[in-house]
């Protein structure tokens, strides 16, 4: 998949981007088998932010093999159903105390007394995190209720029509 394409689907997908706060990330372990884990993600405009504390299992596992895939999801019935499909590389960064985006993410989703003590608790627990920066090698957008869907199921579709 080419640059543009890539970042049309990115564009395409800005609004479920914007208001998501939970991902699922794969990757291989240490031991080369698959595991896919919950993550908080934050998009900042250019990237997918994950965070985590820097001696998490993962963080070790991503340095050895960065290849990773990402889902992102909202909607609860068919109608409502968005996904966006990540493929690409992990870009580990260990940052003193807390990851920025880590906090922009729980501001977006807290009310404003809640972040603030949220802050002050990461900050309280955290001296190191790994900040984890998506760089998509391969996206797709899918919005079901507008009939964005994947292409095997538009030919099934058009076969029982």
């Amino acid at each position: 998949m080419d640059p543009q394409q890539i970042a049309q689907e990115l564009a395409d997908a800005h609004e479920l981007l914007s208001r998501a706060s939970m991902a699922r990330l794969a990757y291989n372990g240490p031991d080369g088998r698959p595991r896919v884990v919950p993550i908080g993600i934050f998009w900042t405009g250019e990237e997918i932010v994950m965070s985590t504390a820097a001696t998490a299992p993962k963080v070790k596992a991503l340095s050895v093999r960065p290849e990773i895939a990402l889902t992102i999801d909202a909607g609860d019935s068919p109608g409502s159903a968005r996904t966006l499909s990540v493929r690409g590389v992990a870009h580990l960064t260990i940052v003193d105390g807390v990851v920025p985006e880590y906090l922009a993410a729980a501001r977006k989703n807290f009310d404003a007394e809640y972040a603030a003590e949220f802050e002050r608790n990461c900050r309280a627990l955290y001296d190191q995190m790994a900040r984890i920066a998506v760089e998509p090698q391969w996206a797709r957008y899918y919005d079901f209720g507008a009939g964005r869907i994947p292409r095997f199921l538009a030919e099934l579709a058009k076969k029982s029509g």
